[in-house]
């Protein structure tokens, strides 16, 4: 499948600021599954810094912007080819050992429920792979997804008391469950192309993956109910959604910010 993708982020202030520096993890993951046609980061008016792959294998750079300036707009524009490999991460080059997942987050933390819904959904699992597919199943039927229903610093804890959440919700869900269960799990942030009959999910997307020995990182999206496929651009990943943000960046001033994101994803003929 080729997918078309653009994403227009503009930050609005009250008053201008005097600049900003950010890093953007905005580039598409380098894998067997996925293969960048063309693709383009640029901030209008600002200068790109230093850009370096990390120890997950996330391509992440730097701009930065003088002021005065009242907005700032990140814009990415490209076209993916990719392929449907079940779920599977393979070709993606890695330094950290799968074990540092295991390390628990505030939005991530099992409190008493979510410990026993892992324990619940992994009962009678055959291997490991077999129990992350019931975890990921679990968390689907445990939080409907509604937009809206949780916001940006919201806690796995917090959707499943609440019993509704978004993609954010659905993915720390699972990745709390599996660490509670000594299953290596982390955030991936990307894009999903929900195609013409629709879908529950906006194009800018989250789920989760979790280390399978013998397979690797495997893919699971509980708010589709299913695993990655050709659907899906991968961007990077993290502890949480907050580590895996493809924006992250700090603005010089006293002031009151607004954030309006445009994202489209489309298919199109190969």
């Amino acid at each position: 499948m080729i997918l078309l993708v653009s994403h227009v982020s503009t930050y609005r202030y009250d008053a201008p600021v005097r600049g900003a520096v950010q890093s953007l993890r905005m580039t598409p993951s380098v894998c067997d599954g996925q293969r960048a046609i063309r693709w383009q980061v640029e901030v209008p008016g600002g200068t790109r810094g230093a850009a370096f792959r990390d120890g997950a294998g996330d391509w992440i750079e730097s701009w930065s912007l003088r002021g005065p300036a009242s907005e700032i707009t990140v814009k990415v524009t490209g076209e993916v080819a990719t392929t449907d490999m079940a779920g599977v991460l393979r070709g993606q080059r890695e330094a950290v050992a799968p074990e540092v997942y295991l390390r628990e987050t505030a939005p991530t933390r099992a409190d008493s429920g979510l410990m026993a819904l892992a324990h619940e959904a992994a009962g009678g699992a055959s291997d490991a792979l077999d129990r992350a597919h019931r975890l990921s199943a679990a968390i689907s039927e445990a939080i409907a997804y509604r937009p809206g229903a949780t916001d940006a610093q919201g806690t796995a804890a917090e959707a499943l008391a609440l019993g509704e959440g978004v993609c954010q919700d659905h993915a720390h869900a699972v990745i709390a469950c599996a660490r509670h269960l000594e299953m290596p799990a982390r955030y991936v942030s990307g894009y999903l192309h929900a195609g013409e009959e629709g879908g529950p999910n906006e194009a800018s997307h989250a789920w989760a993956e979790i280390w399978i020995e013998r397979l690797g990182w495997v893919g699971f999206d509980p708010a589709n109910a299913t695993c990655p496929d050709a659907r899906y651009i991968r961007l990077g990943s993290g502890f949480d959604a907050r580590d895996a943000a493809p924006i992250r960046g700090v603005a010089h001033g006293r002031v009151a910010e607004a954030l309006d994101v445009t994202v489209a994803v489309e298919a199109v003929q190969q």
